[in-house]
């Protein structure tokens, strides 16, 4: 169930009888010269989407716009800074339980997201107000994404790039692919960028010029299916186990 396309009134049966709501939050930014700048709230959508289709749980509007601002750099890159951002989802997610939701599961395809979302569910299960986690598709397969690409990336790589060519083909420029490979950084380990065990940069544009990372030629829509089925598994699972739960199980436990 999508809420923006049901009227009130119908809506009223959800909110008396589930108590769970899955929220798909990305960003806008560049992620390279051959994918758009939604790419990650596109993905956000699809899995959130995807998830709600196969189990009836309530899916909300997306928020578009996250905390991006390590790739300001790049034209058309929309950030807010961390703190509105995570008083901005934190007023949402209320909204949500003013209405009986009492369980919330943040679909977030951008990774400047998650300490704050990560944040934001503290704050609401201390005051037990609601139990919000943060999900990103990749980390609920880790191994398929690992074994599916020889130069993964973290930012508008292959694994990327083929999640948008199974979800919107349309908007991915395929004749870019070899040029944001070369452009971009494809041999990096957790030693890139750093000295003396000290993390040395602060925007994507320190590290690649074309700001993405990994071999974007080894993308195909084929893969992107695959890995896109394989993740919408492990949302559903996630929204069932959590939707299972007892309340009083997920808040705080109390102080020895």
């Amino acid at each position: 169930m999508y809420l923006a396309d049901e009227a009130w009134p119908d809506l009223e049966r959800y909110f008396d009888e589930e108590s769970l709501a899955i929220v798909p939050l990305g960003s806008t930014e560049q992620h390279g010269p051959h994918l758009p700048e939604g790419t990650d709230h596109i993905i956000a959508e699809g899995f959130a989407r995807a998830a709600a289709e196969r189990t009836g749980f309530l899916c909300t509007p997306t928020i578009n716009i996250g905390v991006s601002p390590h790739h300001r750099q790049f034209h058309g890159t929309m950030w807010v800074e961390p703190p509105v951002f995570r008083d901005y989802v934190e007023s949402f997610t209320r909204n949500l339980a003013y209405h009986g939701i009492d369980r919330v599961i943040f679909v977030n395809a951008h990774g400047g997201n998650v300490q704050h979302l990560r944040e934001v569910g503290r704050r609401l299960r201390d005051d037990g107000t609601i139990y919000a986690i943060e999900w990103m598709w990749n980390e609920s397969i880790p191994d398929l994404v690992d074994e599916a690409f020889a130069q993964n990336g973290p930012h508008g790589g292959p694994k990327e790039t083929a999640l948008i060519q199974h979800l919107r083909p349309e908007l991915v420029h395929d004749d870019r692919l070899e040029a944001a490979r070369d452009g971009g950084l494809t041999s990096f380990d957790e030693a890139t960028m750093r000295q003396h065990g000290a993390r040395t940069f602060y925007d994507a544009i320190d590290n690649t010029d074309n700001g993405v990372l990994g071999d974007q030629t080894d993308a195909t829509a084929e893969t992107g299916r695959r890995l896109f089925e394989a993740a919408s598994d492990q949302l559903v699972d996630l929204s069932e186990w959590l939707a299972a739960r007892p309340f009083a199980e997920l808040m705080p436990k109390d102080h020895v």
